[in-house]
């Protein structure tokens, strides 16, 4: 399988359980890793058959600012299933949400959720 990815794709958006992380907002970053096959885009140089980098970055900023999620798994999963349902040439689709400003009692650099989706056959 080919992939395609993107990586850290930030957003501020209003996800968490605490009241402060609802009202307050923060940082988030996203990457994804797609599988498809990419054997008739390259051979014939057509963006035609493949997945445009732009608009997956704006679905994943789409999805993360417009709805509001308790936990970043949710996100995640959200954001898979958008992928997976506007852009029929991918098979499957990591997701990982990195949550920097985790409300943690750590000294840690992020926190984050990685899931795989495959689409059904």
């Amino acid at each position: 399988m080919d992939h395609i990815r993107i990586s850290r794709i930030g957003v501020f958006a209003y996800h968490g359980l605490h009241a402060e992380e609802n009202r307050l907002g923060q940082r988030f970053y996203i990457s994804l890793d797609c599988g498809l096959d990419l054997r008739a885009a390259g051979s014939a140089d057509d963006y035609a058959q493949t997945v445009c980098y732009a608009t997956l970055a704006e679905r994943v900023q789409e999805v993360a600012v417009s709805q509001q999620f308790k936990i970043i798994e949710g996100l995640a999963e959200a954001i898979a299933a958008a992928c997976l349902r506007e852009f029929a040439i991918l098979q499957e689709i990591k997701v990982t949400v990195e949550k920097p400003g985790a409300p943690v009692a750590a000294i840690l650099d992020s926190i984050c959720v990685e899931i795989t989706r495959k689409r059904s056959s």
